[in-house]
């Protein structure tokens, strides 16, 4: 399983450089996979912080981070489409996958922070509109992306001559994440577009019932003539820090091996309330572990989305296992 962590930020100002370049080098010296910048710009209630608590523009903390490290990966987790203009968000992820040497990644989403856009004056269409509008940024990525300059005219966006130069390093283009598991809209646009997506598992805050959010997705893929193991399977996952953080990596490991049991192959961690020098070393520590965790074989999923050798909840409710 691949193991990745979302970016926090001290309350002191002049201390948030400092605490993030150490972040960054701790986390790329001890194997993390990847780095993920909230794209937000107020912080987020999940984390139990205050709205008025730190929390920095993403793409250029990226860039930051990008300094920092020669390795591990990043990308935003993940850009609501209202905030910013699809050709400027394609160039940004460009030019940080040039200058990374091909380590970004385009996380985007729907959005839904509508205090934050009215607070800050951005317009922040109703739910409808804004799916279109991520339909719309998908199709554009794509083109921009295989050197495609042909005008582009969707419903809310028109782009004369969507020229990117240079094209990103990574062939055919930096990986595209989808963040959120509405399983009308967000998982067909997964199956259509996207080479991943990005679920929630934060217990009792915002946890997905994963197998079935994984079925309504392989459904989709079926729909539309996709691979379905073509898609990496991503959590969002908590890691409460506030007590004692050895024991709160132990249980953020073995929830991590029931997640593989069902085919999520990457986790992305996000501590709560933010990182701290015990919490970063106890995970530390525990990365190459995470790395072993062998993730079930997506190809025997069955047609109900269960693995033929493991019981289900069902059977679980029946005394079966």
């Amino acid at each position: 399983m691949q193991l990745g962590i979302a970016i926090t930020w001290p309350d002191e100002a002049r201390e948030i450089g400092p605490a993030v370049a150490r972040l960054a080098c701790a986390a790329e010296a001890a194997g993390v996979d990847d780095l993920w910048a909230a794209d937000h710009f107020f912080q987020i209630p999940i984390t139990g912080l205050p709205r008025e608590a730190p929390m920095l523009e993403a793409y250029a903390a990226l860039g930051f981070v990008a300094g920092m490290t020669r390795r591990i990966r990043l990308g935003a987790l993940v850009t609501a489409v209202p905030y910013r203009h699809p050709g400027v968000l394609i160039k940004s992820v460009t030019a940080l996958d040039v200058l990374t040497g091909g380590r970004m990644a385009l996380g985007v989403g729907a959005g839904w922070d509508r205090e934050e856009a009215a607070a800050l004056g951005i317009p922040f269409p109703p739910t409808a509109e804004r799916f279109e509008r991520l339909e719309e940024l998908l199709r554009i990525a794509h083109q921009m992306w295989r050197g495609d300059e042909a005008p582009f005219v969707g419903r809310h966006h028109r782009l004369d001559r969507p020229l990117n130069s240079p094209g990103a390093l990574q062939r055919p283009h930096p990986p595209i994440l989808i963040g959120g598991g509405g399983e009308r809209k967000t998982l067909r646009l997964v199956a259509q577009y996207a080479d991943a997506c990005n679920l929630f598992d934060f217990a009792g805050r915002f946890e997905f019932d994963l197998e079935h959010k994984l079925r309504v997705l392989r459904d989709h893929c079926r729909a539309v003539g996709r691979d379905y193991d073509e898609i990496e399977k991503t959590v969002a996952i908590g890691l409460d820090l506030r007590t004692d953080p050895s024991g709160g990596v132990r249980r953020l490991v073995e929830r991590l091996r029931e997640l593989a049991a069902i085919g999520i192959q990457h986790a992305i961690v996000g501590p709560l309330p933010r990182w701290d020098d015990a919490g970063l070393a106890a995970l530390a520590m525990a990365v190459p572990e995470v790395h072993a965790i062998q993730v079930a074989p997506l190809r025997r999923l069955g047609a109900d989305g269960h693995r033929p050798d493991a019981p289900t909840a069902s059977d679980a409710a029946s005394g079966l296992t």
